[in-house]
């Protein structure tokens, strides 16, 4: 009998989110349209959001502790981001985090986590949708890499209200790409497209439209043909499910993770 696919998505998801039956404390920081999204998500599986955090009661992260707090979870702006982890990771408190943008210092928090013994989660996107595309992706650049005729490139459309450009999303693709590639050394932010590129160079387009939750696209163009690959999100929740169950995952665990491994895939 064929698997209807969207159920064997439901029944995955239900899986992860299921895997700590144990009600847990849980620091939303960014309580915007996304924190809303993942802590209704969360109460609704019957655990206790502990602290909803935004920027008018910023004063209350001094009162999270391990007591009081099993995990946070942390979507605000690039500027706060490396603020807000280091102060949840010092005080004993396994974290993760959707905020793109500030990934200079990634590594910084990653050696952090592991001095502090907590688990800290970083995804540049939650959605199952987007975690497969990532598996797509690195496959293609793989079989692409032996055609180096076929120039790459990114683009990828979100609202007027996101900070970063280009997307952590987008990034992500493209370092996929150039690890998979003997043609492309770096990616370059190319608002405008330029048909023709250095040729080392992988750009990414960022537009910026409302609305528009996200839509990214990876094209190879060659001389007879293109091949496009495109995932488009319809809402927040696709993301606000992923970051739930990678909540739920996290919880007792130590180390460096990511949504490949809360997805198994």
């Amino acid at each position: 009998m064929t698997k209807d696919p969207l159920l064997v998505i439901h029944i995955t998801f239900h899986s992860l989110t299921a895997l700590n039956r144990n009600t847990l404390k849980i620091a939303i920081i960014g309580y915007g349209k996304m924190g809303k999204a993942i802590a209704q998500i969360l109460e609704d599986e019957g655990h206790e959001i502990s602290f909803k955090i935004n920027s008018s009661n910023l004063a209350e992260l001094d009162e999270m502790n391990p007591q009081n707090v099993d995990i946070a979870i942390e979507f605000t702006h690039p500027e706060a981001a490396y603020d807000n982890l280091k102060h949840c990771i010092t005080r004993g408190i396994s974290v993760i985090t959707g905020t793109t943008g500030w990934l200079e210092k990634l590594e910084d928090i990653k050696s952090l986590a592991t001095s502090h013994q907590v688990g800290f989660l970083y995804a540049s996107n939650f959605s199952l949708g987007v975690n497969l595309f990532f598996k797509i992706n690195t496959q293609v650049a793989s079989w692409m890499s032996k055609h180096p005729q076929y120039a790459c490139h990114i683009s990828e459309i979100h609202h007027t209200a996101k900070k970063d450009a280009p997307s952590g999303t987008a990034i992500s693709l493209a370092q996929q790409i150039i690890d998979a590639s003997t043609k492309y050394q770096k990616w370059a932010l190319d608002q405008k497209h330029d048909p023709k590129p250095e040729a080392y160079i992988l750009p990414i387009e960022a537009i910026r439209e409302d609305p528009a939750p996200g839509t990214h696209t990876i094209q190879y163009d060659g001389i007879h043909d293109s091949i496009t690959l495109t995932h488009t999100a319809h809402s927040r929740q696709g993301f606000a499910i992923g970051a739930a169950a990678a909540a739920n995952w996290l919880h007792g665990k130590k180390g460096i993770f990511t949504m490949q491994d809360v997805l198994e895939l």
